[in-house]
């Protein structure tokens, strides 16, 4: 018995539930594994090189993307889809070791602004290298030009309706804000 068949027992089944077919499970599937093994990979590598993980990483590439290398804390949760209280816990450590500092922020006083230091630039400059060859090497290089296109216009279709339906993510995309 398959996973389908089961799912579709009785006991488990789902109004009008238009399941994938083979080929859409088997890429699916793909997909989730890719994904988690990628993601998990690029992680280590930038642990292993660099000592940060792949989310202080992409903290500090949010922060290197604006003129003054500052952003609120609430705008950083909101770019990477995180809790509030997870992001304060990863930028307090990333504080603690001289990566970004925080502030009150200069224009209402209330909200909180993170600020990258130099050290905090440094390393991100020469994390990149390592976080870049690992997205050629583990992604990009493995896929045919036209196939890597094909997927950037998959992932923003479900991006722009993910964020049509949902008002309250952030577009997190570069230059979509």
């Amino acid at each position: 018995m398959n996973a389908v068949q089961v799912l579709e027992s009785p006991a488990m089944s789902a109004p009008e539930t238009h399941w994938l077919d083979d080929d859409q499970q088997s890429d699916w599937r793909a997909y989730i594994v890719g994904t988690t093994l990628l993601l998990d990979t690029l992680d280590r590598e930038l642990r292993q090189a660099h000592g940060i993980s792949l989310g202080e990483y992409e903290i500090l590439v949010r922060l290197s993307e604006t003129p003054d290398r500052t952003l609120r804390m609430a705008q950083i949760a909101e770019s990477m889809q995180h809790s509030r209280s997870r992001v304060t816990h990863t930028v307090s450590r990333m504080e603690k070791a001289g990566l970004i500092s925080r502030c009150a922020s200069e224009t209402d006083r209330r909200g909180v602004e993170a600020k990258m230091t130099d050290a905090g630039w440094e390393l991100l400059v020469a994390a990149a290298h390592t976080h870049v060859t690992g997205v050629r090497n583990h992604f990009v290089d493995l896929a045919r030009p036209e196939d890597f296109q094909a997927l950037g216009r998959v992932m923003n279709a479900v991006s722009d309706q993910l964020v049509e339906e949902n008002p309250e993510f952030a577009d997190m995309r570069p230059g979509r804000d």
